[in-house]
C-alpha cells in the first residue's frame, strides 16, 4: 500500500523547520505560501536563511517577526506598490534584528535552483559582465571557459533545508499539479533536501495519472502533503482565487511602522491558530471578492494507458 503523505500544516512546520534551516517558499508572484509563513513565526523558529527569489510581502512579514538571520534573493519590493518596509528596518536599523542580506539578479537566482537541482558545482550565465553586483556580492564569480571563448559569471548551487510549495492539487502521495505561472516551483523541488508541498485540492491518484502533463512535482521528492485551502492568501493561485490587491496596498501603510506591523501579526497569525481561523476572520464577503471566474482549457486525448 502507498505511504499517504497528509499531515497539518502545524505538524509540516515542527517535523521539518529546525532553527538555522535554509527555508525556501517559492512562487513567482503566484502560488506564494502564506499559510507556511505564519506557521512558522507562530512556532517562533529562529536563524533561519530565508530563500527566495522575490522576498515580496511574505518575507516582509517574517523578518518582521524576528525568524530570519539571513535572506537569499533577488528582486526585492511589494510588487506594484513599492517598498518592503520591514526588510528594509532591519537592515539599516536592525529592527528587530540585524539581516544578512545576498542579492542576485533573476536569473542569478533561478541559476543558483537549477545548478542545486542538477547537482551542479556551479551555474554560468553571461548577465553579470558589466553588472556593480559583483561589487555586492563576492559569491558571484568568473571563470575561465573551458573553450577558449574568455570568462563567464558562474553562481553556486543552492539547496535549501526544506521547501515549501504551493500548488492546485496533489495525491495523498505528493504527485503534485500545478498550472499558470509556474515560476521555479518544480526546480526547488529538485533542489531542495525536503519538500512540503500546499494544496487547495486533495485528488485520487487517477485525477492525476488522467491528466500527467500538469505534474511538475513527482511524489518521490515529496516528504509531505498539507491540504490548506487558500493558503497562498494574499497572492493568488490560478482557477482558485485571485491576488488580494488591496491587502498589497495596505501592507505599505502597516509596514512602515514596527509595532503597527507587530499588532498586525499579532492579530492576523498568533491570534489564529491555524489557516482555517484566519480565514474565519478574513471573512466569506473578502473571499468572494477573489473569485476568479472560470475559463476551461478543452481536453485532450492521452490514447489509452495501463
Amino acid at each position: 500500500m502507498k505511504e499517504d503523505k497528509i499531515i497539518t500544516m502545524s505538524e509540516a512546520v515542527d517535523r521539518f523547520v529546525v532553527d538555522g534551516d535554509a527555508v525556501a517558499i517559492e512562487g513567482f508572484t503566484a502560488f506564494i505560501s502564506f499559510a507556511a509563513a505564519h506557521e512558522i513565526i507562530r512556532q517562533r523558529k529562529q536563524d533561519l536563511t530565508l530563500v527566495r527569489m522575490t522576498p515580496d510581502l511574505i518575507y516582509d512579514q517574517m523578518v518582521a517577526a524576528g525568524v530570519a538571520r539571513k535572506m537569499i534573493f533577488s528582486y526585492l519590493g511589494n510588487p506594484g506598490v513599492g517598498s518592503l518596509h520591514c526588510i528594509r528596518r532591519a537592515v539599516e536599523k536592525d529592527i528587530p534584528r540585524p539581516l544578512q542580506i545576498e542579492e542576485y539578479s533573476h536569473f542569478g537566482m533561478v541559476g543558483r535552483y537549477m545548478a542545486g537541482a542538477s547537482n551542479l558545482p556551479f551555474f554560468p550565465l553571461n548577465s553579470y559582465k558589466g553588472s556593480d553586483m559583483l561589487h555586492a556580492n563576492p559569491e558571484i564569480k568568473f571563470v575561465d571557459s573551458p573553450y577558449g571563448d574568455g570568462t563567464i559569471a558562474v553562481v553556486p548551487p543552492i539547496k535549501p533545508d526544506v521547501a515549501f510549495l504551493h500548488a492546485q492539487r496533489a495525491d495523498t502521495q505528493g504527485n503534485t499539479q500545478i498550472w499558470g505561472l509556474l515560476g521555479m516551483q518544480k526546480e526547488v523541488a529538485f533542489a531542495a533536501k525536503k519538500v512540503v508541498v500546499v494544496v487547495e485540492e486533495i485528488v485520487a491518484e487517477s485525477v492525476i495519472r488522467h491528466d500527467p502533463n500538469r505534474t511538475l512535482i513527482p511524489g518521490l521528492l515529496v516528504n509531505a502533503v498539507v491540504h490548506e485551502p487558500y493558503g497562498a492568501h494574499p497572492s493568488y493561485v490560478q482557477g482558485y482565487y485571485d491576488r488580494d490587491n488591496d491587502f498589497y496596498l495596505a501592507w505599505d501603510k502597516i509596514s512602515r511602522d514596527q509595532q503597527a506591523t507587530e499588532r498586525w501579526l499579532q492579530e492576523w497569525v498568533h491570534d489564529c491558530p491555524d489557516r482555517a481561523a484566519y480565514l474565519q476572520k478574513l471573512g466569506q464577503d473578502r473571499i468572494a471578492d477573489l473569485d476568479p471566474g472560470e475559463m476551461w482549457s478543452g481536453p485532450v486525448n492521452y490514447g489509452r494507458y495501463t
